[in-house]
């Protein structure tokens, strides 16, 4: 074989020999790099492995946290509730006192109702004596001045009982009622009808809605 053809044959196979060292260089370098690209990846993980743990217990701790802000603002403090205890025991006296001002009213107003009636009861007999001795007047002293004296001060009184709610009964004519009228005679009558009052023996009186005294009355049959 001539020289130069073993020179060149040398020469590829030295060119062969070294592309393929490059190329293992270069896969060895690939390999190497992969592989500490792993090993970093492996440690990424692990960290974050390691960190989950830590973030998971400090968002717990965060929630706690906010549970017990939440649970300081309900509970209230001490000094509300004396308030609170305090304006409800306020609301409750003064609706107890309320009502017992109420009531009082109501107890001043019915005593003063029956004092008021018991003195126009006692005054109901004057009224009488009033009437009946105007009504035994003759008529040619009616004129006289004493007479027109007293019927002035029998008709003033009749007003001034009149203006606090005391009024006569009325009775003649009217049917029978046994709230306001009693019967103490049955008479004859054709004019009026059976049940109805005939006649009026003592008038009656009433002060506001209720009977001071009862009008004396007879009946027809």
């Amino acid at each position: 074989m001539p020289e130069d053809i073993k020179k060149e044959t040398i020469d590829n196979e030295t060119a062969e020999n070294k592309a393929e060292e490059i190329e293992i260089e270069g896969a060895d370098e690939e390999s190497t790099q992969a592989a500490e690209e792993a090993n970093d990846t492996d440690v990424k993980e692990a960290e974050s492995e390691d960190d989950a743990p830590a973030d998971a217990e400090a968002k717990a701790d965060e929630k706690s946290d906010e549970k017990k802000g939440l649970f300081k603002k309900k509970k209230k403090d001490k000094k509300d509730e004396q308030i609170e205890e305090l304006n409800d025991r306020l609301k409750r006296q003064m609706a107890e006192f309320e009502n017992f001002r109420k009531r009082s009213e109501k107890e001043k107003s019915q005593m003063f109702d029956m004092g008021a009636k018991t003195i126009v009861e006692k005054i109901l007999p004057v009224i009488d004596n009033f009437e009946r001795g105007l009504a035994a007047v003759p008529d040619d002293k009616k004129d006289d001045p004493f007479i027109t004296g007293m019927d002035k001060v029998y008709k003033q009184m009749l007003t001034e009982l009149d203006a606090v709610g005391v009024k006569p009964i009325e009775c003649v004519g009217q049917e029978f009622d046994p709230d306001f009228h009693n019967a103490v005679m049955q008479v004859e009558n054709d004019e009026l009808e059976s049940g109805t009052v005939a006649q009026e023996l003592q008038k009656g009186y009433m002060y506001k809605d209720s009977v001071v005294r009862h009008s004396m009355v007879s009946v027809v049959q």
